[in-house]
């Protein structure tokens, strides 16, 4: 049993944090109008996006960071609890689908594992111990990354799963919601988006949530960019895996190259699918083997095999 004094010094430390702040002001908000409730939601949520501006230049040093061990091999992994680990989860999940990756190659972790995304599990979060297992039931290496998300940035799980992966020389991210947090400190690259108190007092599933959703976003996004797998900003690496995004794949061929539809269906047939692939037979004129081995040689990048194949 956890004694009395522990909860006070954790009352304490929470007192101390700006997403815990109390804010005098609302304390009436259950009695204004649906409306009036809605008009103040919005405009707390309107703030986010100014917050996570003032945080761009390190979040674009972890992006480049990220993409250089990804190219390498290496993997993405969030490690996080409660709301914090489940958006790690939603982001992670969402890669194979847009991006074609492998399930291995962008992980989300939970504290508590599968069972916590959608009920509580006891204790999960405060254990530094079961991140440590998490990681190394993944095998991590040097080339992996690890990003440890928690909005208090004071989180054992998230901290300990940052520790653990630096000691085992893997790039580390801290991203939480307070500043100075002991998160940030731990990894080599802290983003801290501060958004200040919640509309309803500690509940950081509302703007630390969104700022948290935001900049993972940025950091899977970007990394993919940075990895070709996008031409321009057409997802030509998307995975057809049902009707909505089969006709996805014909349209990206179409504003890619133009091509009429019967040229697509042609090229799609030949490529077994693969847009890029597709893309390339129609644009450098040529076929999906030798497409294939222009795309292999250029590491997957659209761009650089177009240039190969004009060489």
């Amino acid at each position: 049993m956890t004694s009395t004094p522990h909860y006070r010094e954790l009352r304490t430390e929470l007192e101390s944090l700006t997403t815990e702040a109390f804010r005098p002001e609302l304390a009436e908000i259950d009695r204004l109008p649906t409306l009036e409730i809605a008009r103040l939601m919005n405009a707390e949520d309107s703030t986010v996006p100014a917050a996570v501006a003032e945080r761009l230049p390190q979040i674009a040093a972890a992006i480049d960071a990220v993409a250089e061990r990804m190219a390498r091999g290496g993997r993405l992994v969030y490690a996080g609890a409660g709301t914090a680990g489940r958006l790690g989860v939603l982001d992670a999940s969402e890669c194979p689908p847009t991006f074609n990756t492998r399930p291995s190659q962008v992980v989300g972790l939970i504290a508590g594992g599968p069972p916590a995304m959608v009920t509580s599990v006891e204790g999960a979060e405060d254990s530094k111990e079961l991140a440590a297992e998490a990681l190394d039931a993944l095998g991590l290496t040097p080339d992996d990354t690890v990003v440890g998300v928690s909005a208090s940035g004071r989180t054992p799980y998230a901290i300990g799963a940052v520790e653990h992966a630096r000691a085992l020389g893997a790039l580390t991210i801290g991203l939480s919601c307070n500043a100075n947090s002991t998160l940030a400190a731990a990894a080599e690259h802290g983003i801290e988006v501060v958004v200040g108190p919640e509309l309803l007092t500690g509940s950081t599933r509302l703007k630390a949530g969104t700022a948290q959703k935001l900049v993972l976003n940025m950091l899977s996004t970007i990394t993919m960019i940075r990895l070709g797998k996008t031409y321009g900003n057409l997802m030509v690496d998307v995975r057809a895996s049902n009707d909505k995004l089969h006709a996805r794949s014909r349209r990206i061929v179409a504003l890619a190259t133009g091509a009429a539809d019967d040229e697509i269906e042609r090229a799609l047939t030949a490529a077994d699918g693969e847009v890029k692939t597709a893309i390339l037979t129609l644009l450098a004129d040529t076929d999906a083997r030798t497409a294939t081995r222009l795309l292999k040689q250029s590491d997957g990048h659209l761009r650089t095999a177009l240039e190969r194949a004009g060489d």
